[in-house]
């Protein structure tokens, strides 16, 4: 049979393209085969930072292979979002997503990336928000510390991580939820606001328990609640906002990882599968209560679908609050 030109130069195509989908096969089979690159939207020492080298440790061996963390804090998260989402979509560059930056930052008015700009691969850890007032604030439990609220308007100040952080909307929503008022002071990023707090130039915050827990435990900083809806294993004797009658007041982080829009399919199973093995390890679940936190794993579509979940409700509140980037 002869071929003419045309059909000479279709049947070239079609074997490049086959070949080609062969070899991007034969690539995806192999991962991976070099290290990768999970980029934490925040600096050291704060909870995001803490799931993801916890992450790092514990799923590298699971893939034979090294996981460089790299922190990429301030604008509200978008640096490091904005990196991630340029990045190569090859399943070598990861990022672990605070869900304050990710369902909140978007709604602030300069976010540099969008939702489709990445695909969920599954959830790591869980952890709700805790209420930590200085340690000689004349305040013991949250009634306490509404009737002070109320007793001097506008005198209580709380800090958080940034305008439009998880912890600055939190503060809105006790403000709501008990009729108070109080001055929010913004820091960049969480380290910052505690040693404020410590120091007695701040009188409460919000945020995860473990930058938080050795201040706890030393008497320096005293707990009033804890944000979700149970009681938090490494802080038994503290109640929740609804028992202490501040229902309103419910905000729980979650610390995911997130790949670029387009890495192959098979590479995000592989990814939520290996999660999924490291999550049921005893070793790093009781790591993660020691914190303050839980191992709680959500698959691709379970993730996918809280975020847009979440992402409806913060907008709501940010807009109620009117509340804007630094």
């Amino acid at each position: 049979m002869t071929m003419n030109r045309k059909q000479f130069g279709q049947l070239a195509l079609a074997a490049g393209l086959a070949l080609g989908f062969a070899g991007t096969a034969a690539a995806q089979a192999g991962y991976p085969g070099k290290p990768i690159n999970m980029v934490v939207p925040a600096a050291a020492g704060g909870t995001t930072d803490l799931a993801a080298r916890m992450t790092a440790q514990a799923l590298g061996p699971v893939l034979g292979q090294t996981i460089v963390v790299e922190n990429k804090g301030g604008g509200n998260g978008n640096i490091a979002a904005a990196q991630v989402k340029r990045a190569e979509a090859d399943g070598y560059n990861l990022l672990m997503q605070y869900s304050g930056f990710h369902v909140i930052s978007p709604h602030l008015g300069k976010s540099s990336w969008e939702l489709a700009d990445f695909v969920p691969v599954a959830n790591v850890l869980s952890a709700p928000q805790i209420v930590v007032v200085r340690g000689d604030l004349p305040a013991n439990t949250m009634q306490e510390l509404v009737a002070y609220a109320k007793a001097n308007p506008m005198k209580l100040n709380y800090a958080s991580s940034g305008n439009g952080s998880l912890q600055h909307v939190t503060g809105v929503q006790l403000e709501q939820a008990a009729g108070i008022q109080m001055v929010h002071v913004p820091y960049k990023g969480t380290g910052p606001a505690l040693q404020d707090l410590l120091g007695g130039q701040v009188d409460l915050t919000f945020g995860t328990a473990p930058p938080f827990m050795a201040h706890i435990q030393a008497g320096k900083l005293k707990v009033l609640a804890v944000t979700g809806k149970e009681r938090l294993p490494s802080l038994p004797k503290v109640p929740t906002t609804a028992e202490t009658g501040f229902a309103g007041v419910n905000a729980t982080s979650w610390f995911a990882l997130f790949a670029p829009a387009k890495t192959p399919k098979d590479i995000v199973r592989k990814l939520e599968t290996d999660v999924r093995n490291m999550l049921s390890d005893a070793s790093f679940q009781k790591k993660a209560l020691d914190q303050g936190a839980t191992a709680d794993f959500m698959d691709s579509k379970a993730l996918g679908d809280m975020v847009k979940r979440d992402y409806a409700m913060w907008a709501k509140v940010v807009k109620e609050a009117n509340i804007k980037a630094d």
